[in-house]
């Protein structure tokens, strides 16, 4: 069981990973040892709410394909196992992230009292830059 929040748990079976060569400069084991992961996903084909389905594919992240499917790549680590934990984090974040639901922003008003203290600011800014003036030749 892949548990993403106290709320919500993913059954490990919908969760595909592979290992896979890694790309890039490695040395002695590099053409021999599989440590990088891919991670594949289907959104539509998982246990997940229906809003949170919808919420991730609406997300326009490159990782998700048009068919729906969470591709991710890890291979940060020089260990299998800690890139598969990095591939399962980052899951985990994209989730979560489409699960957040931003708070409204309620209208308030500014008080009394701050639009007396701004206006009372705006009248001494006002008088001093009066006295920049030329005075007049009376």
């Amino acid at each position: 069981m892949f548990v993403i929040s106290p709320r919500l748990s993913l059954p490990d079976h919908e969760i595909e990973t592979d290992a896979v060569r890694a790309q890039g400069a490695g040395g002695q084991n590099v053409n021999k040892v599989a440590s990088a992961v891919h991670l594949r996903f289907d959104i539509g084909g998982s246990s997940l709410p229906e809003a949170l389905k919808a919420q991730l594919l609406a997300q326009h992240d490159r990782r998700i394909t048009r068919e729906g499917v969470v591709v991710i790549k890890a291979q940060r680590h020089r260990t299998q196992e800690r890139n598969l934990e990095d591939a399962l984090d980052r899951l985990r974040e994209l989730i979560l992230a489409a699960a957040h639901v931003p708070k409204t922003r309620k209208a308030t008003r500014p008080t009394r009292g701050s639009q007396q203290r701004r206006l009372a600011a705006k009248t001494r800014r006002g008088e001093i830059k009066a006295l920049r003036t030329r005075p007049e030749d009376h």
